[in-house]
């Protein structure tokens, strides 16, 4: 593997050697990121943890006036650059803001992400001028508030197959909408709709942006009854009808058949933002876990003592850091990249464009492993409480109906585990990211006599860091010898992309962690002992999908020595103590009381 010595390319982390210095992390932010952060938690705390009742009792309204405090605040605006009224800030304080504002309640989580996210980007990053300086002013300030119409009945996942039409009037001054969209997350409130429909019999659909109070007959544009739903219940959610309602043909989104990838582009932002907007529901989910645990008394101790208890708190604080670690280097990459291309000539809003895209596969790796892991959080605090956590009278119930959409929206994770490693492979395909050569040389690595050499690693985290490089190789036997297979019919073998996908965002989230760990802590750190505990689960993990793989497309030798190599690759030569840095990271944090 080569070093790395200049800005990263998407997916690259596969085949380069990765540095703690090339990595960021929380201990990173600035002091004005801090404030914002700190800003941020506190009107959470002051003006929503209080009144979180109203949001399970659907109080859409509060959900609206805790959207336009926020707004007042200028935290709507922070994406948006400072010329349209926004605070022009960079990818990781947007991130950041994301993070804090969306721990407390799924219902306001849906609300922000919705309208800063999918509902104003695609203005900021495809909006001509003249759509920018009017539309972004009060959406940045919350004067107005966005949605994204791009769902229909029979267009989920495969958006291209919308029914929606647009017609070219006979004055050819305004574009005639008629269709149907559904799930549109702040429908009942939103002034500002970005919509998707296709033009006349075009192959791909064309966006389009309109306010609501601006049309010519508010009836062409109508709603159905708010949705009843398993969680985020005062996150406005509606379906919407178009009745030959009628758009100047200025509103035009983009380019003509442009559509998709403007949605495209929108969602990938959306992924890691979803990823974000995980983090501190984890946080607070485990905050309660360890504070009623530590309160509840069982046989007259507190449960906490009690070792089963206390994995689950190690476990989901383990996952608190992991996903933090992981989310805030690709929030860093994308930034750079941003940078990058502008210091290279680039406006602002190609440079963002390319850079998101640009790590479009890391987008998708948080997305899924981030709100997999936020699931399996709010599942767990039930546990911890126990019958008390299946109670509306505790934050648990809640905690998991909301956490249960973050695997559905933005991409199902099923759709996101293909897309990723899909992505992957179109880029090795195009030569964008030489995947073969060092799948060759793992190939010709397999044929020879393996080294019986112990190595030296009294360097901290050396030998995590050369498993990580170990399971790379994993990942790159498995997909080249899978890839030389099926070639273009790779695709339709989705089982295996599955196992695949699996191995990549195992090895990503473990290298992310491994390095935050070396990178600002000490050996004998709770920190290091939580990036050697998951990095543990990993390679279990990716040994079971690795080689459910290996037994189902390869046969005889090529199996034998496949499964010999995925031996090989994912030894250790010293196993960690997994009881004993369980137990150093439950005892930390229950001392402590919270994360």
């Amino acid at each position: 593997m080569t070093t790395l010595n200049k800005t990263l390319k998407g997916g690259e982390f596969l085949i380069k050697e990765i540095q703690a210095n090339d990595i960021f992390s929380l201990e990173e932010l600035s002091e004005e990121q801090k404030m914002l952060r700190d800003s941020a938690k506190e009107f959470i705390d002051r003006e929503v943890v209080p009144q979180k009742e109203r949001f399970e009792k659907k109080d859409y309204a509060f959900t609206e006036e805790t959207m336009r405090k926020l707004g007042e605040m200028g935290l709507l605006g922070i994406a948006v650059p400072e010329n349209y009224g926004g605070l022009g800030m960079g990818f990781v304080t947007t991130m950041l803001a994301c993070d804090y504002i969306s721990g407390v309640t799924g219902s306001l989580a849906t609300a922000y992400g919705a309208h800063t996210g999918i509902g104003t980007l695609p203005i900021v990053l495809y909006g001509t001028e003249a759509q920018k300086q009017k539309y972004l002013p009060d959406l940045a300030t919350g004067t107005k508030f966005g949605a994204y119409c791009l769902t229909e009945p029979d267009a989920g996942s495969d958006a291209n197959s919308g029914k929606t039409r647009a017609k070219l009037s006979e004055d050819g001054k305004h574009y005639i909408i008629n269709g149907q969209k559904m799930w549109i997350s702040n429908a009942g409130f939103a002034d500002t709709f970005t919509l998707f429909a296709k033009i006349d019999d075009d192959k791909n659909i064309t966006g389009f942006v309109i306010n609501r109070s601006e049309l010519e007959n508010p009836g062409s544009l109508t709603f159905g009854e708010e949705e009843h739903k398993l969680g985020i219940r005062a996150s406005s959610t509606r379906q919407v009808f178009f009745n030959d309602m009628k758009i100047p043909v200025e509103n035009l989104l983009g380019e003509r058949n442009n559509g998709f990838k403007i949605a495209l582009n929108a969602l990938n932002v959306g992924r890691i933002k979803l990823a974000a907007a995980c983090l501190d529901a984890q946080r607070r989910i485990l905050n309660h876990s360890i504070q009623y645990s530590n309160e509840r008394k069982q046989f007259g101790v507190s449960i906490s003592t009690f070792g089963a208890i206390r994995k689950k708190i190690a476990e989901m604080a383990t996952g608190v850091f992991v996903s933090e670690a992981g989310s805030y280097r690709a929030a860093k990459n994308i930034e750079d990249k941003i940078e990058e291309l502008v210091a290279g000539g680039l406006d602002h809003q190609a440079a963002e464009l390319k850079g998101v895209e640009e790590f479009a596969v890391e987008c998708s790796i948080l997305k899924v492993f981030v709100s997999d892991l936020a699931q399996h959080t709010a599942d767990e605090g039930i546990q911890v409480y126990g019958g008390m956590g299946f109670s509306e009278d505790t934050p648990m119930e809640a905690a998991w109906r909301d956490s249960r959409i973050s695997r559905i929206y933005e991409g199902t994770n099923e759709i996101n585990r293909l897309l990723a490693v899909g992505m992957l492979i179109k880029r090795a395909m195009k030569g964008e990211l030489d995947l073969l050569s060092p799948a060759m040389a793992i190939s010709k690595e397999l044929m020879g006599i393996p080294s019986f050499d112990v190595p030296d690693y009294s360097a901290f985290m050396s030998e995590e860091k050369a498993i990580i490089a170990n399971l790379k190789k994993v990942f790159l036997m498995v997909s080249g010898a899978a890839l030389q297979k099926y070639m273009m019919d790779i695709e339709k073998q989705q089982h295996l992309l599955l196992n695949a996908s699996e191995i990549l965002n195992q090895i990503y989230m473990a290298e992310s962690a491994v390095l935050r760990a070396e990178k600002h802590f000490s050996a004998d750190s709770v920190e290091a002992a939580m990036a050697q505990l998951n990095l543990y689960k990993a390679v279990e993990k990716i040994i079971v999908a690795a080689k459910e793989g290996i037994v189902s497309f390869a046969e005889g030798d090529e199996q034998r020595m496949m499964l010999s190599g995925l031996r090989r690759f994912t030894k250790y030569t010293n196993h960690p103590n997994v009881v004993a840095l369980t137990e150093k990271v439950a005892a930390h944090y229950i001392d402590k009381g919270s994360y």
